[in-house]
């Protein structure tokens, strides 16, 4: 595997030689702006360089968020530049010569006016770079990649720079864990297996960018101590009626697939726009897990050996349908419904034997167990905007309601078995886990520019999270069942949290700011209901944290090919709802889940300092310190796991990061990323005192060659070394990706993938600081897979549409876990 890691980095370094050496006989630099009519920068904007004798592309930029946009390094020529943005008419310069006389072209401020004329077809001159640096956050651009097509949100992520997936479904950014995710700035609301199974069920056609922000801006909710990232979905910024549909089918073991269809129809003052998705989902786990268990003076006394074939399989829907009201060129009113509905089924049969000293099968247990769900998500929004004047200051204002309706019927049964094969033991468990979440919010935002070129941002919000959990588990003997008093539970919380927070950023000529502060209070009550064998529990908590921001971004040259950036923020992480619930839920036989109710919040501070060469390459050195994190921890009383989350004391994550990107020929593009990480935790646990330390790196190649005949090809592959991280050491891994794509039409996009090629993406791992036990385990799924899709758009289409508002909502949304 670590030859895997060595070629992409062999690949990805080729880049520089042709680089370096074309260089040397380039003589010239252009640099330039572009506005909307209405005066703001045209942020993303791609200016395309093109030769003036043979009209060839030379260059790509994209314009930065000020709307400038520079070429270096240009050979001695005649040019043409080509400007294109959506929803904008093209603009064509005059010719262009760069000779020894003219080192240097300035380009005279260009101003896109909003196209108004019915264009037949969207034809897409210039591809996104798959990479974009801006202040205060890394965009990765989804559509930039061939295998991206056909996959789910999932797998977009596992393919963004710094983002690492763990076997639970645990997401960490640079390294850290605590990340919150957003859709379209709003918390996913949801973690662990239940966001996994949410974003496996969000199709990639869906996305438009991932926004990854280590130290999120104050106008965000401050939880997130990893930073956030905000997964925001296409919305089409042309008016008419337009029509797309992506079918994808996905073969490994399984056949599974992923579909999706949106529109949009705008007229006059109205704009209505939606999307509906099915999935199909048809996999499996392989796990094996072994646990050996010493005696007090560290003697081998026994072992347990499981395997466990976990078959996951059930369909979902998600529908989305809004509609914008353009009362006026400065008012906007709009309505967002959202509806998702997924029916989880889920199999495990397990086999497990237990051995005694001398290494003898002394008795065996074969486990099956069942879970069959069903998830229902609604969310209504309304929004608000409203300008003042023409780029004058501007209001906007976000109330949500969500509502989250979970139920889950499991089975478990057990067989115990003697060595020599008889039946000693038969138990049936079964529950039913009902709960219904509610979430209100309301959020205003205000912006002003200010004199010498100063932007004023500042809001509040508040929000009221209602849950209501319950668990009912009964033991069943003979068709009778009786309650498990132990086991049943019902749970009771609920919160508010008010916040408010104030932002002030410029441009200079060579340096922008950003500052932040915000300001959050948090009002929690918990109550866990008694039955007969347990009491009543209750417990309440007020707490207020401020939590500043600051950014930081100087161009060491006059044209921005050298630059540096740096960043600051203090975060917070809130304990999930459910994990403050002092409940006990089996998994197996042997293993239970355990509610913690004593949970703190935890805070962290974390710094990065960024040099950046040309938007093509940017270095970064980072450090975060973390107090009382929230950890899944794993506790052994009488050879029973406990799975419960506890506080870590301390966690410091010391990190270097490199993302590069380079184009050394129109037909060839090249993207690398590796980091190095150090992370170190200490904390007081139940085995004496915790201290572990380790030094893992990881790393990212993606090779695109532009074919001729509209035939495209990709080559990805990524590797992470050994990780340890509190209890859990995770083994090294990696992933070799293949795809193709064909051009059709302009309507139409026909791609394959293959994925996991080398069927090296296995999870292995070790569980430390267990009670005279050692652990291990092992899980292997079905990461190699052929995928197959096909993407169509239709529409008579006219050009001028705005950006539909987005919604907003709490740090609290994103903390239920199911």
């Amino acid at each position: 595997m670590k030859s895997l890691f060595v070629a992409i980095m062999l690949v990805a370094g080729l880049c520089f030689a042709p680089n370096l050496s074309s260089a040397q006989a380039m003589t010239g630099n252009i640099i330039g702006a572009i506005k909307e009519a209405s005066g703001k920068p045209a942020d993303g904007a791609t200016v395309t360089l093109s030769r003036l004798t043979d009209s060839v592309s030379v260059k790509y930029e994209l314009a930065s968020a000020d709307g400038i946009y520079k070429f270096e390094g240009i050979k001695i020529g005649q040019y043409r530049l080509i400007i294109t943005m959506m929803g904008m008419l093209t603009f064509k310069s005059e010719p262009i010569v760069v000779d020894e006389e003219h080192p240097l072209i300035e380009i005279p401020l260009v101003i896109l006016h909003s196209a108004n004329k019915s264009l037949n077809e969207v034809v897409v001159t210039a591809q996104h770079s798959f990479l974009q640096q801006k202040i205060d956050r890394t965009v990765v651009n989804v559509d930039a990649l061939i295998s991206n097509s056909g996959t789910t949100a999932l797998d977009v992520l596992e393919k963004s720079p710094g983002v690492r997936i763990d076997q639970g479904g645990a997401i960490s950014l640079r390294g850290k864990t605590g990340v919150a995710v957003f859709i379209d700035d709003k918390p996913a609301c949801l973690s662990g297996s239940d966001l996994e199974n949410y974003l496996r069920s969000l199709p990639s056609s869906s996305l438009e960018q991932i926004e990854l922000m280590t130290n999120p801006p104050a106008k965000y909710d401050a939880a997130g101590n990893a930073g956030i990232i905000n997964i925001k979905t296409k919305k089409k910024k042309v008016a008419g009626f337009n029509l797309g549909l992506n079918l994808g089918y996905r073969q490994s073991r399984y056949s599974s697939t992923n579909n999706s269809m949106d529109f949009n129809f705008r007229k006059n003052k109205i704009n209505i726009f939606g999307n509906l998705a099915y999935t199909l989902r048809n996999s499996y786990n392989d796990v094996d897990i072994n646990r050996r268990y010493f005696y007090d003076a560290g003697n081998y006394s026994g072992e347990f050996a499981q395997n466990s074939y976990i078959r996951r399989q059930g369909d979902g829907y998600k529908a989305t349908l809004g509609m914008d009201l353009y009362a006026s060129e400065q008012t906007t009113f709009g309505v967002l419904f959202i509806g998702l509905i997924r029916s989880p089924k889920n199999g495990n049969n397990s086999m497990g034997k237990l051995y005694n000293a001398i290494g003898l099968a002394d008795s065996s247990i074969l486990s099956q167990n069942n879970e069959q769900g069903k998830f229902k998500n609604g969310a209504i929004n309304l929004n608000y905007k409203h300008s003042f004047r023409k780029n004058g200051p501007e209001l906007s204002a976000n109330l949500d309601y969500l509502k989250y309706n979970t139920n889950n019927d499991q089975t478990f049964i057990n067989q115990n078995y003697s060595a020599a094969g008889d039946l000693i033991a038969k138990d049936q468990l079964s529950g039913q886990l009902p709960t219904i979440i509610r979430i209100y919010a309301a959020k205003a935002d205000y912006s002003q520019l200010l004199k010498k070129g100063w932007k004023l941002e500042a809001g509040a919000k508040s929000s009221f999270t209602n849950t209501n959990n319950q668990a009912n588990y009964f033991n069943v003997n003979g068709g009778n069942a009786t309650p498990d008093y132990n086991k049943t539970n019902h749970f009771l919380y609920k919160e508010v949290i008010s916040a408010g927070y104030v932002n002030l950023n410029k441009d200079f000529k060579r340096f922008s700011i950003q500052a932040g502060l915000r300001l959050e209070n948090t009002d929690s009550r918990g109550h866990q209901l008694g039955n007969p064998e347990k009491q009543d529990s209750a417990f309440n908590r007020n707490y207020t944290g401020l939590f500043p921001t600051m950014f930081l971004l100087y161009k060491l040259d006059t044209l921005g090919g050298h630059q540096l950036k740096f960043n600051y923020g203090r975060r917070i992480d809130r304990p999930y709802y459910q994990d403050l619930n002092p409940f006990i839920s089996p998994l197996d036989k042997y293993t239970y889940y355990v509610g913690n109710p004593y949970l703190q919040p935890s805070y962290s501070g974390n710094f990065e300092l960024s040099y950046i060469y040309k938007n093509r390459i940017t270095a970064t050195i980072s450090y975060s310190d973390t107090r009382d994190r929230v950890n899944e921890t794993i506790e052994i009383i009488n050879g029973y796991y406990y799975d419960r989350p506890d506080n870590i004391g301390s966690t410091k994550v010391y990190g270097v990061n490199v993302d590069a990107g380079f184009q050394p020929a129109n037909w060839l593009s090249m993207q690398f990323s590796a980091d190095v990480s150090h992370i170190s935790s200490r904390s007081d646990f139940y085995t004496g005192r915790l201290d572990t330390r380790s030094t893992n790196y990881s790393g990212q190649g993606i090779v695109q060659f532009k074919l001729k005949k509209g035939w495209s090809l990709q080559m990805d592959g990524n590797y992470q070394s050994r990780q340890t991280s509190a209890q859990f050491t995770l083994a090294s891994r990696g992933r070799l990706n293949i795809a193709t794509a064909k051009t059709i039409s302009p309507h139409a996009t026909l791609r394959l993938s293959f994925m996991d090629v080398l069927n090296t993406g296995v999870n292995r791992g070790e569980i430390g600081n267990l009670d005279r036990t050692t652990a291990s385990f092992r899980t292997l799924s079905d990461t190699r897979a052929v995928l197959l899709t096909l993407s169509l758009r239709f529409g008579n289409t006219v050009a001028g549409q705005r950006k539909h508002n987005q919604t907003g909502a709490g740090d609290e949304q994103g903390r239920v876990k199911n």
